[in-house]
């Protein structure tokens, strides 16, 4: 019987620098992951961190960190052939079927891309699977831009917009929030639609507003509260909000659910 108390020593087979602040770090894992689930990540001593699942592979998974504290600081010090704890995988993520034979929509601010990669990269490489698939993404600029190489590829096979808040002169892709791309879209039926949407907080609240103006029903959209996150087990109550552990029953709802959950 597995102890979900226990980490495990994981190595880190491949480290890829996106950023100077955003890694994805590749570790090994032999498992079962979702999208939009989470692993707590520990080094002795300085503790642990909840990081998101950016990607899945064979006795492999992925975490795209961002370098904002002690532990994170302490996980860059690390490269191939090192090694830090893992215990997970935490949470429910996305399921893939909720959003299969329907006009698919991701939209994702700035590190918030890192849980809906997996969805993203699914119905790239199964563009039957959908009806359509359109992907939103936000940075703050063209220099914090992630995942590059899945760009390209996504940029093949589904519609992508790839905006930035801010851009030097000369720039020539999309410029402004993702919420300015949103009254834009169009559906062959609004009603077979499913929109996943993940980022800061404020993010969601005004990409939800915009969505639910083009008629969208509320149970047609998907969010994450990821960054409650903290024990993954329900125990220490940092993730509570009412009577909801969202590491247990989330990180991901249906807004029907979701938006109840106000903190």
């Amino acid at each position: 019987m597995k102890n979900h108390y226990i980490p495990q020593l994981s190595s880190i087979k491949e480290v890829i620098k996106h950023t100077d602040l955003e890694y994805t770090f590749r570790m090994e894992f032999d498992g079962e992951a979702k999208p939009g689930q989470f692993f707590e990540v520990s080094i002795p001593k300085y503790g642990e961190a909840p990081i998101s699942v950016s990607g899945i592979g064979d006795g492999l998974v992925d975490f795209t960190i961002r370098r904002v504290g002690k532990v994170t600081n302490e996980i860059f010090e690390n490269y191939v052939g090192d090694s830090f704890f893992i215990r997970g995988p935490y949470g429910n993520g996305f399921d893939i079927e909720n959003y299969k034979n329907r006009e698919l929509v991701v939209v994702a601010g700035g590190t918030g891309l890192s849980p809906v990669r997996g969805v993203v990269d699914y119905f790239a490489k199964h563009t039957d699977e959908a009806k359509s698939t359109t992907l939103i993404a936000g940075f703050k600029s063209p220099k914090d831009v992630l995942f590059k190489k899945d760009f390209e590829f996504w940029n093949e096979k589904i519609n992508v917009i790839k905006t930035v808040d801010t851009a030097p002169e000369g720039y020539e892709g999309p410029v402004g929030m993702v919420t300015k791309y949103i009254p834009d879209l169009k559906f062959e039926d609004i009603k077979n639609t499913a929109f996943i949407c993940v980022g800061p907080p404020i993010m969601i609240k005004f990409t939800v507003m915009e969505i639910l103006k083009l008629g969208v029903p509320e149970e047609n959209i998907w969010i994450s509260h990821e960054r409650k996150m903290c024990c993954g087990l329900g125990k220490c109550g940092h993730c509570k909000i009412g009577s909801t552990y969202i590491c247990l029953d989330g990180p991901v709802f249906n807004y029907v659910d979701g938006k109840e959950l106000i903190d």
